[in-house]
């Protein structure tokens, strides 16, 4: 009969730590952790500024220049329309451009910091 020590923590086989109060604290305060925030709300501020400006204009026009607004474009189709529909493209636009810088710049970047984390480091 053999007896073997148990793995650490964090190996294949075993469940991640538990990390404590401090050590969130800790990677918190971590530079790395300051990139992680830094790349996620460079590219999230500035679309989510430019998203609200160009949904307000969308709603001031429709309010004040329904002249503008109702101008026929070709057939039935009019601007408040073509901007309305604008409002989804760009809502679909983001998610999508957010997608992937998510995916090349904030996952990786999350993904080191939860392994030693979970490792214990």
């Amino acid at each position: 009969m053999t007896t073997e020590a148990a793995p650490p923590p964090g190996s294949a086989g075993t469940p991640p730590a538990h990390p404590s109060a401090d050590e969130f604290v800790r990677v918190q305060q971590s530079q790395e952790f300051a990139d992680l925030r830094h790349a996620h709300r460079s590219f999230a501020f500035p679309l989510t500024v430019a998203f609200i400006a160009w949904y307000l204009l969308y709603v001031l026009l429709s309010n004040y220049a329904g002249g503008f607004m109702g101008t026929k474009l070709f057939g039935n189709i009019n601007v408040a329309l073509v901007l309305g529909l604008g409002q989804f493209a760009t809502t679909f636009l983001i998610a999508w451009l957010y997608s992937r810088h998510a995916a090349a710049k904030l996952d990786p970047k999350a993904s080191a910091i939860k392994a030693r984390m979970e490792a214990g480091e």
